[in-house]
């Protein structure tokens, strides 16, 4: 076959060897987005577009959380480019989730954060889960009961007790929701919200482990409050 003769080849070609050999903390951002664009653009400079984008959206995060249309619009690109970048957060997030098996044991706090953290990567609105686990702190099933800003009917307590039924050999749960604002401490309502579904569960039979609150990097975790009125904790497994 005849060698393209296209004058990024080679460069292209540099970079896939490059990150071969030296992994993805080799390369700066702008590289690495420039190395994604090579699957949207076959021919040019993508590092100029990478430099733009970055220079637009101030951050990978920011761009990639971005939706469709603004980023479209923005850099004034395809649909197609604008979907891949869109796309990569929830294709991350799917990808993490599957690596926690069924039976995987989330009966400490460290394991718990790591799991529920995850469930939130790329989210750019509040989502509320309901993790299921059976009596030895394994994981059953994890099901999303709110997207956006939480209802304060019971429509999520009827929500909650359709995913129990589903998984009536659940013994215990946790919950974890976002806050994409960045403010990781509760709020009343997330205290209240708290107070009920440990109600409504006990009903059921079911022990609140913990809530677990995420916002970006940080945490705040129900079971950590000394005397906490509200989740059983970790103690006994």
């Amino acid at each position: 076959m005849k060698k393209s003769t296209h004058i990024h080849a080679g460069h292209r070609e540099r970079m896939r060897e490059r990150y071969l050999k030296q992994g993805i903390d080799a390369f700066h951002d702008h590289e690495l987005l420039e190395m994604l664009l090579y699957y949207c653009y076959p021919r040019g400079d993508t590092n100029e577009i990478a430099h733009k984008m970055l220079k637009e959206f101030g951050s990978l995060h920011n761009l990639f959380e971005a939706d469709v249309e603004i980023i479209r619009d923005t850099i004034k690109c395809s649909e197609n480019v604008a979907f891949l970048l869109n796309f990569l957060p929830e294709l991350a997030n799917r990808y993490f989730r599957s690596r926690w098996r069924q039976g995987k044991f989330l009966g400490t706090l460290s394991a718990a954060v790591e799991y529920a953290t995850g469930l939130f990567f790329g989210a750019t609105v509040e989502h509320f889960y309901v993790i299921c686990l059976n009596a030895k702190r394994q994981l059953i099933n994890t099901s999303l009961i709110s997207k956006g800003t939480l209802d304060e009917s019971p429509a999520y307590l009827r929500e909650i007790g359709r995913v129990m039924y589903k998984n009536n050999n659940a013994s215990c749960a946790i919950l974890a929701h976002n806050h994409p604002g960045g403010r990781v401490a509760p709020s009343n309502a997330d205290n209240e919200t708290t107070r009920v579904i440990t109600e409504w569960l006990k009903v059921m039979n079911v022990d609140v482990l913990d809530h677990i609150i995420v916002a970006g990097d940080k945490y705040y975790a129900y079971s950590s409050r000394k005397a906490d009125m509200y989740v059983k904790g970790f103690e006994r497994v």
